[in-house]
């Protein structure tokens, strides 16, 4: 049975629809891999601990903070620049403070400019890797340990990178289950 016009054409239609949906719903993990394996875009790596080579070259690391539109945290780097030695562990610390009088939880998105060091910046750990919770008026300092990567000497393009700007972006997400299941049963036994 062979379909006339109208109906091939709308099913053409539906087809390409699905299809774009499902491209675009997939461009987004695709697109944080390829940034990850990369370090296009300023994305850091991750690495399982220190250096083992510290050259006497050294470089700026400059911490910048700044929160999504409707975050009520206050959100700041204690420290806005440190200069270290490549392949030298540095430890840097955001201070967050929740003035509200609910718990708000936060997950920080990151990323290193220029973005020809970011796949240089490597981070051993850092507060970003999991979401951050802060009861009403609490002010937390957290910690990010990084090195940046002696092999940032040796690369065509960030071999001239002499400054490094480490900056994250603070978005309010979901409570998690149980804080959330807690604060519903806090308000049930109140009223």
């Amino acid at each position: 049975m062979a379909m006339n016009g109208p109906k091939k054409t709308v099913l053409q239609l539906v087809g390409v629809v699905v299809l774009m949906g499902g491209l675009s719903w997939a461009s987004v993990p695709f697109y944080d891999w390829f940034c990850r394996v990369t370090g296009f875009g300023g994305v850091t790596g991750v690495a399982d601990g220190a250096s083992e080579e510290i050259l006497d070259q050294t470089i700026k690391v400059r911490f910048d903070a700044s929160k999504e539109r409707g975050m009520p945290w206050e959100f700041t780097p204690v420290v806005r620049e440190m200069e270290l030695r490549i392949g030298e562990t540095g430890l840097a610390f955001y201070e967050a403070y929740n003035p509200t009088d609910r718990p708000v939880a936060g997950q920080a998105a990151y990323n290193v400019t220029p973005y020809e060091a970011g796949g240089f910046f490597e981070k051993i750990d850092c507060f970003c890797f999991t979401e951050q919770v802060l009861q009403p008026g609490e002010r937390v300092q957290m910690p990010v340990t990084f090195f940046v990567d002696p092999e940032l000497v040796t690369d065509r393009d960030a071999k001239y990178v002499h400054t490094i700007t480490l900056s994250y972006t603070f978005y309010e997400i979901d409570l998690p289950e149980e804080i959330a299941t807690l604060e519903t049963n806090a308000d049930t036994n109140t009223n």
